[in-house]
């Protein structure tokens, strides 16, 4: 089972990450906190102080076309916020 999905790279967790050193990923929905604290140290190698997780529902979306409406729902998913120790940081641009 991977754990960790993708990183959450928006302006939000950007200025986390560099002010109170704080990264977020979207996670699998049946994984722990122990679980993604494990993975993220042994991915990145960086010591872990906390983790949160939050579950997202999907959304309902509805759009207009020729053929009437079409209505839908976007996927539910699991989001973790993890915290470093001082002094660490994770770099995810490095291998482009």
């Amino acid at each position: 089972m991977a754990v960790l999905l993708k990183p959450v790279i928006t302006e939000k967790m950007t200025a986390k990450g560099d002010s109170l050193n704080q990264y977020g990923f979207i996670v699998d929905k049946v994984a722990n906190k122990l679980q993604i604290k494990d993975a993220i140290e042994e991915l990145y190698n960086v010591q872990v102080i906390s983790v949160n997780t939050m579950n997202y529902s999907g959304k309902r979306k509805m759009r207009y076309s020729k053929a009437g409406i079409i209505s839908g729902k976007t996927k539910a998913f699991k989001k973790a916020i993890v915290t470093l120790a001082e002094g660490e940081t994770i770099d995810f641009f490095s291998n482009i």
